[in-house]
């Protein structure tokens, strides 16, 4: 067996540090991604409101159809937009009162909630690393592990003395 040395530069190498081109999209992959989102957006929505996945799902699939078309328009496109502003278009389009159909989508999207949609997205995004910040920390070692804990360390008891301080005042 040859004698390999894996160092944290030989990894960072392999690992390709360009930002995904959104004008390269695969559409059908991100389709089927948008539909576990939409299936814990539509669990999220009944855990936290106790409106029926039933009720919801036509506003949810709504929102789904908004994001496609958004990603089409990105990939097909010939001029970059990125893909968030192409799917905030659209929603803000179809919602535009006087647009026919937009008061049966604002009905039917009346029914989700923003909080409880949001939060698997942000829980998700707050744990999701990409290749690129898999590199990083690779090139930076175990010391970048400590100043990520002094900073989480730092920022929840910042946040307590805020709170407490709060708190206090209000009573």
């Amino acid at each position: 067996m040859a004698n390999q040395t894996n160092t944290s530069a030989n990894y960072a190498d392999d690992l390709p540090l360009a930002a995904e081109d959104e004008r390269k999209l695969d559409v059908v992959g991100h389709a089927g991604l948008l539909l576990i989102a939409c299936a814990i957006g539509l669990v999220a929505n009944w855990v936290g409101t106790g409106t029926s996945p039933l009720t919801a799902l036509p506003g949810m699939a709504t929102l789904y159809v908004a994001c496609i078309i958004g990603l089409a328009l990105a990939r097909f496109v010939p001029f970059y937009l990125p893909s968030v502003a192409w799917v905030s278009l659209i929603a803000i389009l179809i919602t535009i009162p006087g647009v026919p159909g937009a008061a049966w989508v604002s009905e039917k999207v009346e029914h989700l909630n923003f909080l409880a949609l949001a939060t698997p997205a942000l829980a998700y995004g707050g744990l999701a690393l990409t290749a690129s910040e898999f590199a990083i920390a690779r090139r930076s070692g175990w010391k970048i592990v400590i100043v990520a804990i002094c900073v989480m360390i730092g920022t929840y008891m910042g946040s307590v003395v805020v709170a407490d301080l709060f708190l206090r005042l209000g009573q």
